[in-house]
């Protein structure tokens, strides 16, 4: 097999915006040339990030600055197909386990000096050293030869070279057919070796010293107001420089949605992600607000190194006390989906077209809230709680962003109602939340994740034993091995182990799922050149302040009706439109290379923990 990438991306490239309820709204004017440069794009998409670190990153907030400032040898383009990056070719081995790209010349760092394929080689090492701590080591370089040596404290046997300059080579342990949308993966962008010697773990925290090799580059950072990325005149890369028209991008660093949305209604930013859940109801049906089906599932950890919660009749209880309809269609306002397994809409099965969610078994939590809510007072009372007497209380910890806060009280109305038991809630900030969860610092604790790519190993093995995202901390060698057992060559097998695993999970309860995600924003008309892809980012490489086109303005006023229809539709039609929605922008995410090799395999980027 081999496979080679064009040297540059076609000059006419159709920019587009996935928008309410997965119809594809225009947003680029560039090719009527309309483009013609601005001063400013101004942006919130989060609070202050806790790292900008590609390699330490495990949130989206984060990973859309870091795909801003840099790049990896391939890219995603708006239709999510892989393009060049700074790699401008790579062909793959017949056997599948040697992967060669062949870099551009004359690549630059944000400093102007040289970047090379050393440069990707100490990067991919730093990723599988454990003295990094990288959250996905194991997700991106761990199918790659001598990983295991790696991670036991020897990084250089990692199997990565560099024979050239310009030629980068990585030997594979097992054939991953989806190792293209890792490179395009935020963690692997390539870091400078130099500056992180010098300076440590602050070198991602100073304009002086965030050197990158991306469109744009870190001129500013005020904590907690602001990050301001200009126009890198070193960038040589896979992005059409001729449509990287504004000069800054500024990153508004808010976690309230109320400061959010006025700084939306003053014009200061063209575009918030937090956007206040009481005003659904009225920016429902106009142009500037967008609802957009992931490829992801919010559900809820129990720590389970907590003896109370190693119980699986606990688990169970608090698992299925709960309403999920009721939490995606009113607490949620029908923007999310409700979930009864973890695996969600748009992930392909060994066929590379049949849901994968189609073949899994649902008896774990039944769709009947009655039988449900009777199942979890029984499994309490196995527990030796019954109605919950002699139960004690235990903190629910989230942020408190989106419905976060609504659905945690919800959940402590519920398990008073249904089950006897107290819940307390317990905020903190977005900054402070990530490491406390990652540390285990907690009882119970909202989380999530995005997909990086389609296919199911993406979530599954965040429940692997030494995964650096197992914030649950769920330990079963069973489940471990497997997981393990998936990185063979034959397709149905692996597919059915992955559904095995999955079932294990399940059956055991090992977290709650709750909700297939959706993003909802408010955007300005007037912001051209971004899109949305169906993994949660926002890609502000070509945005620009323009007149939107006629058509760009029709097809907006047709999305908004979309989307009003859709808010008034019964439950089972929404459900349907949302998942065939998700399911559409994941075929269009898989690679050319993913989608006809799915099924050997598995299938973006860095993902995210939501």
């Amino acid at each position: 097999m081999k496979k080679v990438l064009a040297l540059v991306l076609a000059a006419a490239m159709a920019f587009s915006m996935v928008a309410c309820g997965g119809n594809k709204t225009a947003t680029s004017g560039s090719a009527e040339g309309t483009a013609t440069g601005s001063s400013n794009v101004t942006v919130q998409l989060g609070p202050n990030p806790e790292t900008l670190d590609p390699a330490l990153n495990s949130a989206i907030d984060g990973g859309n600055m870091i795909l801003t400032a840099f790049e990896g040898l391939l890219i995603l383009d708006e239709n999510n197909e892989i393009q060049p990056g700074q790699a401008e070719s790579y062909e793959v081995s017949e056997d599948g386990l040697t992967w060669t790209f062949h870099l551009r010349e004359g690549l630059k760092w944000s400093d102007g000096t040289d970047l090379d394929a050393n440069d990707f080689v100490y990067t991919y090492k730093r990723v599988a050293d454990p003295a990094t701590a990288a959250p996905y080591s194991a997700t991106v370089v761990g199918m790659v030869a001598g990983y295991d040596e790696a991670m036991a404290g020897n990084p250089d046997a990692l199997q990565v070279s560099a024979p050239d300059a310009n030629t980068f080579v990585v030997t594979l342990a097992y054939p991953c057919t989806y190792f293209d949308k890792l490179a395009a993966f935020a963690t692997l962008s390539p870091v400078q070796q130099e500056t992180i010697e010098a300076n440590g773990d602050s070198w991602a925290t100073s304009p002086e010293t965030y050197v990158s090799n991306g469109p744009y580059y870190m001129t500013e950072w005020t904590v907690g107001q602001q990050i301001v990325f200009t126009k890198n005149p070193y960038y040589n890369g896979g992005w059409d420089t001729s449509k990287i028209v504004t000069d800054t991008i500024t990153f508004l660093l808010m976690e309230d949605s109320t400061a959010a949305y006025t700084a939306f209604q003053t014009g200061q930013a063209s575009l918030v992600r937090d956007v206040p859940t009481e005003e659904i109801p009225s920016l429902t049906g106009t142009p500037e607000f967008h609802v957009d089906p992931i490829m992801g599932t919010s559900y809820m950890s129990m720590n389970l190194q907590n003896e109370l919660f190693q119980d699986v009749n606990v688990r169970k209880a608090l698992s299925l006390a709960l309403d999920r309809d009721y939490i995606a269609n009113t607490v949620q306002q029908g923007t999310y989906l409700p979930a009864y397994e973890l695996t969600g809409p748009g992930i392909t099965d060994a066929d590379g077209t049949t849901p994968y969610m189609d073949n899994s078994n649902k008896e774990w939590i039944p769709t009947d809230y009655e039988e449900s809510k009777k199942q979890a007072q029984q499994a309490l009372a196995d527990a030796g709680y019954p109605n919950g007497e002699g139960f004690p209380t235990i903190t629910y910890t989230t942020n408190d962003s989106g419905y976060n806060k609504a659905v945690a009280e919800y959940m402590q109305q519920c398990y008073k109602e249904v089950l006897g038991i107290n819940l307390e809630i317990e905020i903190v900030e977005w900054s402070s939340f990530t490491p406390l969860r990652r540390s285990g610092d907690y009882e119970m604790a909202r989380n999530g994740w995005v997909f990086d790519y389609n296919d199911p190993s993406n979530i599954l093995e965040l429940f692997m034993t030494e995964n650096g995202n197992n914030d649950g901390k769920y330990s079963n060698p069973e489940f471990d091995e497997l997981m393990n057992n998936t990185n063979i060559a034959d397709v149905e097998q692996r597919f059915a182990n992955l559904h095995a695993a999955e079932e294990m999970l399940m059956g055991d309860y090992a977290m709650i799922p709750i909700a297939h995600n959706s993003d909802f924003w408010l955007q300005s008309t007037d912001l051209q050149g971004t899109w949305h892809s169906p993994y949660g980012y926002w890609y502000l490489q070509y945005a620009y302040i323009g007149e939107p086109t006629e058509d760009t303005t029709a097809e907006s006023e047709s999305v908004a009706d979309s989307t009003a229809a859709e808010s008034t539709a019964s439950e089972a039609a929404s459900s349907e439109a949302a998942e065939s929605a998700v399911s559409e922008a994941a075929e269009s995410a898989t690679s050319e290379a993913a989608s006809s090799e799915a099924a050997e395999s598995a299938s973006a980027s860095t993902s995210a923990v939501a």
